[in-house]
């Protein structure tokens, strides 16, 4: 799980990375970076929705810390 998640965030990362590579060379002339921001905000959202999932399948648990101490 933690393997997954982990990946996730690297390909975030990446696409962030690769928009701005774009927004830098392209000057507004191709919607590549377009595309690199919508692929981060996709992922995004599927890595939460892939936690909550997660979550309630029971693969992973909350920590059971005490909220207000």
């Amino acid at each position: 799980m933690h393997i997954l998640v982990a990946l996730a965030f690297i390909l975030i990362i990446a696409s962030m990375v690769s928009a701005l590579y774009f927004m830098m060379h392209d000057r507004g002339k191709t919607k590549r970076m377009v595309w690199s921001l919508a692929t981060r905000v996709g992922l995004s959202i599927s890595l939460f929705l892939f936690i909550l999932l997660a979550h309630w399948l029971g693969w992973i648990d909350y920590s059971h810390v005490p909220l207000g101490r």
